[in-house]
């Protein structure tokens, strides 16, 4: 499967290529500036093509199969780019994968995205993004997956998580894990048009996807 990557240079990104070097599937990883494009091939992309999340990426998205947008405005941003990125980039890259015919999608999102207003107070505006660009890609006729993961935090993965529609405990996950749940989703026949949290846990990755 060729897979459009928009998020290929973060953190969750750059573990996502490391695991994709090594399975049957081809990112293609976007970039919005050349020189880092021979990191990027180095860590595990297949190709990478020039492109910015705020304009039109129809060129860069052609020939591909299926869409994983992990991409974010970082926390060190205020809320007219988390706008700009996380929920009107998100929404632009939906609507182009679909008028192009892509049909999967699998959406980074965020555990309590689904009640924003119940978030911590200088969150809300990050979850408010989030919120509506889940909800543009439930809405957009595409087979999606939206994953929501707990604090994010820059430990080993284990490899292993907790997953469910909905977890009451706000829990941590490292990034390395999320990009092993991104590359089995992939590969799942039961994540099509799903939501659902994940966090640390003790269940194997394929494994706990199958509980879905």
């Amino acid at each position: 499967m060729h897979v459009f990557i928009a998020g290929a240079s973060g953190q969750i990104g750059q573990h996502l290529l490391r695991e994709m070097a090594d399975s049957d599937h081809e990112a293609r990883a976007l970039i919005r500036h050349p020189d880092q494009g021979p990191e990027l091939q180095q860590l595990g992309a297949t190709e990478t093509v020039l492109g910015d999340l705020e304009q039109d990426c129809s060129e860069a998205m052609r020939g591909c199969d299926a869409v994983i947008f992990t991409a974010g405005s970082g926390p060190h941003t205020g809320p007219d780019k988390t706008i700009d990125v996380d929920q009107d980039g998100a929404i632009r890259l939906v609507d182009t994968a679909r008028a192009m015919g892509i049909k999967r999608f699998i959406m980074v999102s965020s555990m309590r995205a689904e009640e924003p207003e119940k978030g911590p107070r200088k969150l809300r505006h990050y979850l408010r993004a989030k919120h509506n660009a889940d909800e543009h890609l439930k809405n957009s006729g595409l087979d999606y997956t939206i994953v929501r993961p707990g604090q994010l935090t820059d430990d080993d993965g284990t490899g292993k998580v907790l997953v469910s529609a909905r977890l009451e405990t706000f829990g941590k996950i490292p990034r390395e894990d999320v990009a092993r749940v991104l590359l089995a989703l992939l590969d799942s026949d039961n994540a099509n048009n799903r939501v659902f949290d994940v966090v640390s846990g003790e269940t194997p990755v394929p494994e706990a996807l199958t509980s879905l």
